[in-house]
This record gives structure tokens, sequence and C-alpha cells, in this order.
């Protein structure tokens, strides 16, 4: 049976959001939004959160050129991301940056973007636990979520992440 559909054909404004960071996982994460994006038609949306520059604030200067770096970062690895997206599903994906706190913006973008149906992260499988934002995402904001949280085991295998997503 073929799972696959033609997602360049088929629309939806359905949302699968992954949340881009420095983790190793996080390509196993990609790969399971693109590759149920190429499944089911929907869209990968990819969160860059940008951390806050205001401890420099009585440095006007210093901060907005810290603010400019870190925004042309976050591009760079939107846009990164993007491509591996766009290779493996077919579509293109929808970029958001957010200012803050990691896991704050993360619920505020899913509030706010009533098209976001997924959370899609994967875990760390180390002894030092799943990893900063799921441990967050699943203490105290999960109450706030009004979608699926998906877990992707961060050591699964390419062909184990074909066949689950």
């Amino acid at each position: 049976m073929n799972r696959e559909i033609d997602a360049t054909k088929v629309r939806t404004d359905r949302v699968l959001l992954c949340v881009l960071d420095d983790t190793e996982e996080l390509h196993i994460a990609l790969d399971y939004a693109s590759l149920r994006s190429k499944r089911t038609g929907a869209r990968v949306g990819l969160l860059f959160v940008m951390g806050q520059a205001d401890s420099f604030q009585h440095w006007a200067s210093v901060g907005d050129l810290m603010r400019e770096e870190a925004r042309a970062d976050a591009e760079r690895r939107l846009l990164q991301a993007a491509a591996r997206v766009k290779r493996l599903s077919g579509l293109t994906p929808l970029l958001y940056i957010r200012e803050g706190q990691r896991g704050e913006e993360v619920v505020k973008q899913i509030e706010e973007d009533s098209n976001i149906a997924f959370l899609i992260l994967a875990a760390n499988t180390g002894k030092e636990g799943p990893g900063p934002l799921i441990t967050e995402i699943t203490g105290k904001a999960i109450g706030r979520l009004h979608i699926p949280l998906v877990i992707v085991p961060g050591n699964m295998s390419e062909e184990e992440v074909q066949s689950f997503a």
C-alpha cells in the first residue's frame, strides 16, 4: 500500500511545526515532519526563537547590532533547514522568527496560528534527558497546548523515520 500522495497537488492549511535549535537530533524532527508533509499535504512550519538582547538595553546601539546579527543567523539557519524540508516534502515550508524565551514563544506561536496542527520535536536519547524544550513543553506548558505533541526519538534511523512518518 502506497501511503504517499503528491503534496504539490494537494493543498491544506494544516501546519506541522518544528522548532530549530542546536541539537544533534533536529534533523530527525525535520525529516519526520517533511515526510509526513509529503504523505498528508500539510505544510511544515519552521520556528526559530532568538534570545532577547535586552541585557544591553543601556547601550541601545550595541543591543541593536546584537539583534541584527542574531536575526541574520536565524534567517541563515531557517533557510538551511527550509532547503532540507523542501527537498524531502516537495513543499516550501513556512518560516517564523520570534524573540524571547524559547518554550514560551513556541506556545505563543501555536496559540496565535490556528493552522498549526502538530508540534513535532525530536528527543535526545542520552542520560541528560529529552532536552530542555521537551522538558519545558511537557511540564508547565503542556496545559496550554491545544494540538498534539509528537516527540520523535532522536536515535531513529532514516528507515524508521520513513516508516513512521
